[in-house]
């Protein structure tokens, strides 16, 4: 990835996998913040396909724990078709929309790779592990399950078969620091790299990536990073409905995009759980931008200073 790619965007106002409101708004954010003119000032070529919607779907039933369970699974059928067939036309970035839409996104992506004889390697940057099935949820919000159902695990009754599930150590969790007790079961229970943000303090970020990453380059691997804005510290992103404190600095999310680009790898990004409706003069939405220019070869040197005056 270290020479012009043509970059796909895709918006996914996808605003069903938790109750608070607001991730739907964060497709045009990102076009508002710049992102095709920041790929397009590095050189890419860059196809906006507008903003997807979900297929028609039956009525909610009355009294469901599972939090928009229908809206959701016609999203994913929508979302892997989508991915699967933006993977033939160059690098796509999924703008979402919250983490629900990697139930989509890197299903479709998988059934890209396993067509092309690849391996797929999956990056999540996340204060959550994601790691919940249908039962194991307590709150019934699908954004949180998205790791467990592209995995193959049971208990996805009424979703799409995930026909080319992702391997569990083809997974590397950064920035851990909000994990349920059912999903710290299941995660000791699997081989899933995690490294939560003491082992991040202790041993500094960038050795757990770039050990996966020689894993990925190893095997002719593609790469999809879903990036999650509570990856990063509320201080600096304000923009998210699930804040954690005690993320990633601005610098180390850097450090880590300037490292997958250098590393030429990346071949799908997903960007989620931006919340407009939260932000401050769309500071989040800038950063999350700043950070794709990164991924995708802007060097330190060529960084803009930006004023939130």
């Amino acid at each position: 990835m270290n020479q012009s790619e043509h970059m796909v965007l895709l918006g996914v106002p996808m605003d069903c996998g938790k109750r608070r409101r607001g991730c739907l708004m964060g497709p045009d954010a990102y076009r508002t913040a710049g992102i095709a003119e920041a790929f397009a000032g590095l050189g890419h070529s860059v196809t906006d396909l507008g903003n997807l919607a979900p297929r028609a779907y039956p009525q909610e039933p009355a009294g469901d724990k599972i939090h928009a369970r229908n809206e959701v699974i016609s999203w994913v059928e929508t979302l892997s078709d989508a991915a699967e067939a933006a993977m033939a036309q160059g690098l796509p970035v999924f703008m979402g929309g919250d983490h629900a839409l990697a139930l989509g996104t890197v299903r479709g992506v998988a059934n890209y790779a396993k067509s092309q004889g690849r391996p797929l390697y999956v990056l999540w940057l996340d204060a959550h592990s994601d790691f919940h099935t249908l039962d194991s949820t307590e709150t019934g919000n699908l954004h949180g399950t998205p790791v467990a159902y592209v995995t193959g695990h049971a208990g996805f009754d009424g979703f799409p078969e995930v026909t080319a599930p992702v391997p569990a150590d083809n997974i590397c969790m950064i920035g851990l620091r909000s994990v349920d007790g059912a999903e710290r079961v299941a995660l000791e229970a699997s081989r899933i790299r995690r490294h939560d943000m003491r082992d991040i303090d202790e041993h500094g970020i960038a050795r757990p990536l770039q050990a996966f990453l020689q894993d990925v380059a190893a095997n002719n691997g593609m790469l999809h990073v879903s990036l999650d804005v509570d990856f990063l510290d509320p201080a600096v992103a304000p923009a998210v409905g699930t804040t954690v404190p005690g993320g990633a600095t601005v610098r180390e999310a850097h450090l880590v995009c300037e490292i997958l680009h250098d590393s030429g790898l990346l071949t799908s990004l997903d960007l989620v759980e931006l919340n407009p409706f939260l932000d401050e003069r769309g500071r989040t939405a800038s950063l999350m931008v700043d950070l794709c220019a990164s991924a995708l070869g802007r060097r330190v040197f060529d960084r803009p200073t930006r004023s939130f005056s």
